[in-house]
C-alpha cells in the first residue's frame, strides 16, 4: 500500500511536469504559428492575386502567375539582384579581416580585451545610426571626409549622389559594420584549436604559414562555414543602409543603385498602388534564392568545411 501510495503520486507529479513541459513548449509553437506561418501562407496565396490600392486584400481577385511574370520581366528587379550582389561583395572581405584580427588578438598582445571591445561597437549599435553617421562623412555638402580632403563645395566628391561612388561607399560601410561579429567568433575558434597539432607540425618541420594554412584554417572551416552562411543571407535580405543613404522613403540612391532585392520588395508593397501582390511574388522568389544559395552552400561545404 505504501509503495502504491509512491507510485501514484510519482505518476501524478510527473504528469504535472509533461503538462507543464507541454505548456512552456506551446508558447514559442503559437509564436512561430501567428508570426511566421500564418504571414508566409497569406503571403504565397497574395502572390497569385491582384490586390487593388495598397492592400485591399478584401477586393483582391486571382490572376494565376501574372504576379510573377512581370516581376521577372521587369528591368529594376534584375538591377536590384545585381545591386545586391555587389553590395555582398563586403562578405568575403569581411571574413578575411576578420580572420585577421581575429588571430592578431590570441596573441599575446598587450589591452586585447579593449580592442575586442572596440572591435565588437559596430555590431551592437543600431544601423540605422550607423548609416546616419556614415552619411554624414560621405555627404557631399557637409560631410567630413570631404572636408578632410579640403575640398569646398564646387570640388567635392559626389560620394552618395554619383553612381561612380555609391556602391563602394556601399560596400565600405558594409565591411566596417559586418566584421565585428567574425572577429568575436574567430577569436573562439582560434583558442579551441588544440595547440598539439602546432606543436607536432612544429616537429615535422613546418612554419608558422604551413601550420597556419593545413591546421588552423580547417581547424576553423566550421565558423567560416557559418559565417559565409549567414552572411549570404543577411546580404540577400540587405535594406536599411541603402533606404536611408537613398534619402529614405523610395529613394534608391542614384540611378537606382541602391535598389536591393528588399528594397525593392518595399516598394511594390508599400508606395505604389496594385502592386501588393508583386511584393508578395517578389518574396517568394527572394525565400526562393535564399533556400537554393543555401542547400548549393551546404553541398559545397562537405568539400571544405572539416568537423575533426
Amino acid at each position: 500500500m505504501y509503495l502504491q501510495n509512491i507510485y501514484n503520486k510519482r505518476k501524478k507529479t510527473g504528469r504535472a511536469e509533461n503538462i507543464s513541459g507541454l505548456l512552456m513548449a506551446l508558447i514559442p509553437v503559437v509564436g512561430f504559428a501567428l508570426f511566421g506561418f500564418i504571414p508566409l501562407v497569406i503571403a504565397i496565396v497574395i502572390s497569385f492575386m491582384y490586390i487593388p490600392g495598397r492592400g485591399d486584400i478584401a477586393n483582391g481577385t486571382f490572376n494565376g502567375i501574372q504576379n510573377f511574370v512581370e516581376v521577372l520581366s521587369d528591368p529594376m528587379f534584375w538591377k536590384s539582384i545585381g545591386n545586391t550582389l555587389i553590395m555582398a561583395l563586403s562578405l568575403p572581405i569581411c571574413i578575411v579581416i576578420a580572420l585577421i584580427i581575429g588571430y592578431l588578438l590570441t596573441k599575446n598582445i598587450k589591452g586585447t580585451k579593449v580592442f575586442r571591445s572596440i572591435y565588437f561597437i559596430p555590431y551592437v549599435c543600431c544601423a540605422v545610426s550607423v548609416t546616419l553617421m556614415w552619411e554624414l562623412i560621405f555627404n557631399q555638402n557637409h560631410g567630413i571626409l570631404n572636408s578632410w580632403l579640403g575640398l569646398d563645395r564646387e570640388t567635392a566628391i559626389p560620394w552618395l549622389t554619383n553612381s561612380d561612388y555609391y556602391l563602394g561607399v556601399m560596400v565600405l560601410i558594409g565591411v566596417w559594420s559586418g566584421t565585428a561579429y567574425g572577429i568575436v567568433l574567430y577569436g573562439a575558434a582560434l583558442t579551441n584549436v588544440n595547440s598539439t597539432l602546432y606543436e607536432a607540425a612544429k616537429v615535422d618541420g613546418a612554419n608558422s604559414f604551413q601550420s597556419f594554412i593545413h591546421i588552423t584554417l580547417p581547424a576553423i572551416s566550421p565558423t567560416t562555414f557559418f559565417l559565409l552562411t549567414t552572411g549570404i543571407i543577411g546580404a540577400l535580405q540587405e535594406f536599411v543602409r541603402p533606404q536611408i543613404l537613398g534619402g529614405g522613403g523610395n529613394g534608391a540612391g542614384p540611378n537606382n543603385d541602391g535598389l536591393t532585392i528588399v528594397f525593392y520588395l518595399y516598394r511594390n508593397a508599400f508606395s505604389y498602388d496594385g502592386t501588393m501582390g508583386i511584393a508578395a511574388a517578389t518574396a517568394f522568389l527572394l525565400a526562393l534564392m535564399i533556400l537554393i544559395v543555401t542547400v548549393i552552400n551546404f553541398k559545397v561545404s562537405k568539400k571544405w568545411v572539416s568537423y575533426d
